[in-house]
């Protein structure tokens, strides 16, 4: 998997049309002025009264006893795995899951850990998947610790795992005394698209946080949920990596606002990025996978072009799309618009025809 540069080529105009990820989003004004009210206090040493207030409410959205704020999604999968695992432990996960492809060999050089790569359509993977996958308990096999899911699944397409296959996934991780974690960085597009609150669709994870800086809009932050056991515990690991912060209310109180403000609204991205699917399907040689989210998947090979030419292309009219795997991802957020999408819709057409 390759995430190509969002910033423009050499001579090409800046971007106008950001599809390259929900990370891209700007702080609005409102969330601005959010920030600058914020009370402070130095959160390390726990004094950080807005950084309180976002950790009790996640815990209490998520259905957890506690909560603890990181700055970020990949801190958070970090921090958890080494809570649940000690060295030598196994982790089973998806093939494609975002601890493999997108930390940098984190948990081969911090956790000590090995994953299981699990296959299954788009990111997902079924109770007897996770059956085969157990290990006979003897010394020649690594303990198994944790079973982990990511909601939604990135390459799987924004894929939304139904609750049923999420818990009946975690029903043979606790079966065979496996702890269950769950990757939530687009957790609220799952429970928008699915209509379902978030304390319901983690109910069968022990651990389990939120991204704020995609879809939510916020320039920072990421909140891990949990046990007050488990929490406690992954403080010192917190501690130890340089998670702790000082004055981190001026963020917190954007991932307060933007729990607030934008929720909701994942559902006009949805209704975008279903909209640029369809748009995108009537071009010629392009297919494109049904988004569940906010994420549209398409590849351009039938039509007889590269996938890094389209993207070059494409920024050269400043429009930003990603690539991954050898197909092209485009990604809608509150800084895309309706009439956005059909603008960039005439432009990929017009990029693929070369």
């Amino acid at each position: 998997m390759v995430h190509a540069p969002a910033r423009p080529l050499a001579g090409a105009p800046p971007v106008r049309i950001n599809l390259y990820s929900d990370t891209q989003t700007r702080p609005t004004a409102a969330m601005k002025e959010a920030m600058m009210r914020a009370e402070l206090g130095d959160e390390q040493h726990g004094d950080d009264p807005t950084v309180h207030a976002l950790c009790d409410r996640m815990a209490a959205l998520m259905g957890k006893e506690a909560a603890m704020f990181l700055p970020s999604g990949t801190m958070c999968n970090v921090i958890a795995i080494l809570t649940h695992c000690g060295k030598g432990d196994e982790v089973v996960a998806h093939e494609t899951s975002h601890i493999l492809h997108s930390e940098g060999g984190a948990h081969a050089a911090f956790t000590g850990v090995q994953i299981m790569p699990l296959k299954g359509a788009r990111g997902m993977f079924s109770a007897d998947d996770v059956r085969a996958a157990i290990r006979p308990k003897t010394r020649y096999a690594p303990p198994q610790r944790l079973l982990e899911v990511e909601q939604t699944a990135n390459i799987g397409g924004g894929a939304v795992w139904p609750l049923a296959q999420l818990n009946a996934v975690a029903a043979v991780a606790h079966e065979q005394g496996w702890s269950t974690h769950m990757d939530g960085a687009r957790l609220m597009n799952a429970c928008i698209a699915a209509g379902i609150a978030p304390r319901d669709m983690v109910a069968s994870y022990d651990s389990v946080w939120l991204d704020f800086t995609k879809g939510l809009g916020a320039p920072l932050g990421a909140v891990l949920c949990g046990s007050a056991e488990f929490i406690g515990a992954a403080w010192r690991w917190k501690q130890r990596l340089g998670g702790s912060m000082r004055q981190a209310g001026i963020c917190a109180a954007a991932c307060l606002h933007a729990l607030d403000h934008h929720v909701d609204r994942l559902a006009e991205d949805h209704a975008n990025a279903k909209a640029l699917a369809r748009g995108l399907s009537q071009i010629p040689g392009v297919v494109v996978e049904e988004p569940d989210t906010n994420l549209v998947f398409f590849d351009v090979k039938e039509a007889g072009v590269d996938a890094a030419a389209v993207q070059q292309r494409l920024l050269m009219q400043g429009v930003a799309v990603s690539g991954l795997g050898g197909r092209l991802r485009a990604c809608t957020h509150l800084d895309v618009t309706a009439p956005m999408i059909e603008e960039a819709i005439g432009l990929i057409r017009e990029a693929v025809a070369g």
